[in-house]
């Protein structure tokens, strides 16, 4: 009988302002917008159901969760909801909580450039730090993005595992229940359940769905039947009463189920307890794969036109960027990586064509498209202004 382990991602971009193409401003985020989505997800999902794995911690001493907190997510926190934070920090304190580390702005500087990776990875150690005084030791890329590659490098960067999906192109008709390595025997890696998490992240609600209604007795004798040694139940934190809203029963569900596991004599792993589990073999993923979508692959953010052209115009600029030497260019720049701003230009629509439309911004992606390039118009205008201030100092200064 395996063991479960929770982990749960909290996630939130910054929305961005509509600009002209005219407009040179340096001001691009949506204060507004943002604080209205932030309060409103807040209090539909990030206080409630915080109380509520406070209580089960309390209530189950055997209980434990795992989590990863984005930057812009912490940001937007500290400016708009400082008891969002104070309400994670009183779960972390409990002791039964491990943090992840990611990409502090949730990017995919993986694709574009290893230092600017690192970078970032650093940024977001340091914010852990900053508000729990812990130190992750495992590593989890921007929407699961897992490769070999990736595998080796969170390995070199003194990492004990990584969490990836676990899709059934590389799997074989094993398991997902059990921990890999990649072929370099690098690190550990751990297997998205994504069959056992999906019930609860996106069919939770589904009366079409032929296990609706999903309850925790149901779940728990599930999860107790598998194969293996743990079951990974990797999902957005949002599941919880902003994507499945409380009237569907979710917050009981959530309520329930611990107790419901423990009378199934399932246990519950950190995730550094889970990656010390023996491994059972080799996954090799010489491409990336992903959590998002049917295709697990990265099409949700990058291969249509509007998407390459804006990822190259944005990388294209770091150089530009690094040699202003002024932080709020760079946390800007940095800011217009986030992954979000990718997907909402995302022009799939197959048979998850509804969770981009619930997830996008914009009323199109063409939309999305546009405003990103006026932005990065006027953040390329705003660089070139700081060199050449630079420069006319230096020729002054000489």
């Amino acid at each position: 009988m395996p063991n479960v382990t929770f982990y749960f991602e909290v996630h939130q971009p910054f929305r961005l302002k509509r600009v002209l193409s005219f407009e040179h401003t340096a001001e691009f985020i949506d204060t507004n917008k943002n604080r209205e989505i932030f309060d409103r997800v807040s209090d539909k999902c990030y206080i409630p159901t915080t109380k509520i794995l406070i209580q089960l911690s309390k209530e189950h001493p055997e209980f434990k969760t795992n989590f990863s907190f984005t930057g812009t997510f912490f940001e937007q926190a500290e400016a708009f909801r400082p008891d969002v934070i104070s309400a994670f920090q009183e779960l972390v304190d409990i002791g039964s909580t491990e943090l992840l580390d990611e990409t502090y702005y949730h990017s995919l500087a993986f694709l574009m450039n290893r230092e600017e990776f690192i970078d970032q990875v650093k940024e977001h150690s340091d914010m852990v730090k900053k508000y729990f005084g812990k130190k992750p030791t495992i590593f989890r890329n921007t929407e699961a993005m897992y490769s070999n590659e990736i595998a080796d490098l969170a390995a070199k960067l003194g990492y004990k595992g990584i969490i990836a999906e676990g899709w059934d192109k590389y799997l074989g008709g094993r398991s997902p229940n059990y921990v890999y390595n990649p072929p370099s025997k690098s690190i550990p890696v751990l297997l998205r359940n994504y069959r056992l998490s999906d019930d609860v992240s996106f069919r939770f609600s589904s009366r079409e769905w032929k296990d609706w209604p999903l309850t925790a007795d149901k779940y728990a004798e599930w999860v107790s039947r598998s194969e293996g040694d743990t079951v990974n139940l990797f999902m957005d934190y949002e599941t919880f009463g902003e994507h499945q809203w409380k009237d569907t029963g979710i917050f009981d569900f959530l309520k329930a189920l611990p107790t419901e596991l423990i009378k199934r004599r399932v246990g519950f792993n950190t995730i550094s307890e889970s990656a010390a589990l023996k491994s059972a073999g080799v996954i090799d993923v010489p491409d990336i794969m992903s959590w998002a979508d049917l295709d697990r692959d990265l099409s949700a953010w990058l291969g249509n036109k509007m998407q390459d052209a804006a990822f190259k115009k944005l990388y294209s600029m770091r150089e530009s960027v690094l040699t202003t030497n002024n932080l709020d260019v760079l946390r800007d720049w940095r800011l217009l990586q986030t992954s979000d701003n990718f997907y909402y230009m995302c022009t799939k629509w197959f048979a998850d064509g509804d969770i981009h439309k619930y997830f996008n911004a914009y009323a199109s992606p063409y939309l999305a498209y546009i405003n990103y390039c006026n932005i990065l118009s006027a953040m390329d205008k705003r660089i070139k202004s700081f060199l050449e201030q630079s420069r006319t100092h230096q020729s002054n200064s000489g």
